[in-house]
């Protein structure tokens, strides 16, 4: 149980140039893909503002008791930073440089608990950090071997809350508008679990080689239909 007053302060301080970076290996192979693939399905259904960032195994900063705390989640949505993006070219400091994530997302790594580490002393756990520091709305846990997502949600009390999906096995993130689940299938000829984003409809939010695809088949059926009124589509 936390105690009703906190033993920290928190401020939001410009990251130091000297300060050394952690560089975490990657666990799984598809990581980068995985990350890469949420941002791009963003970007080309228009859902990624100018003025949103996204983060992958990049920093977000908090001084905690005068010490720099950084954690680099594999996935990050920032809705809205007000600074130029040269300012934030090594570290996210929430507060002084934009908004608090509104979602961040950790692929479930090889180091058994560290995603759910609520440690409270310096450096402090991941799940610890985003909850009570950044107080991140959404925090989602992602097993890339088995397509299990973990969704917590922050409540009222500032803690966070283990969220059901709905039927379709998908979680509602309302700072972004869109739906967040599980989609298995291949990827850049990687099979396997992938996280993708649905609109409200219910529409799933395509990958560039599924839009290129889509064209292709449009043209098809455009094509057959001209051959079928007697039209030669190549002249």
């Amino acid at each position: 149980m936390l105690p009703s007053t906190p033993p920290y302060t928190i401020t939001w301080e410009k990251f130091p140039d000297h300060f050394v970076l952690p560089d975490d290996p990657v666990d799984h192979i598809n990581e980068p893909i995985l990350a890469a693939a949420l941002t791009e399905s963003l970007r080309l259904a228009g859902k990624l503002p100018e003025t949103a960032l996204t983060t992958t195994n990049y920093g977000i900063c908090a001084t905690l008791n005068g010490k720099f705390v950084v954690k680099a989640p594999d996935w990050a949505y920032i809705p809205h930073i007000t600074v130029d993006l040269l300012e934030v070219n090594r570290c996210y400091t929430p507060r002084l440089q934009g908004e608090i994530p509104a979602l961040v997302l950790e692929f479930f790594s090889e180091i058994e608990g560290e995603e759910y580490s609520i440690k409270e002393t310096y450096p402090p756990g991941k799940l610890f950090y985003y909850e009570q520091i950044l107080q991140v709305p959404s925090y989602g846990i992602f097993d890339i071997t088995t397509g299990t997502l973990e969704l917590y949600r922050l409540g009222e009390n500032k803690r966070y809350k283990l969220e059901s999906a709905n039927e379709e096995g998908r979680f509602w993130i309302p700072e972004m508008q869109l739906f967040l689940g599980v989609w298995q299938g291949k990827l850049d000829n990687w099979p396997g679990y992938w996280l993708r984003w649905w609109d409200e409809e219910g529409n799933l939010l395509l990958w560039g080689t599924e839009l290129l695809e889509q064209e292709r088949q449009r043209a098809e059926r455009l094509a057959d239909q001209l051959r079928a009124g007697g039209i030669d589509p190549e002249e």
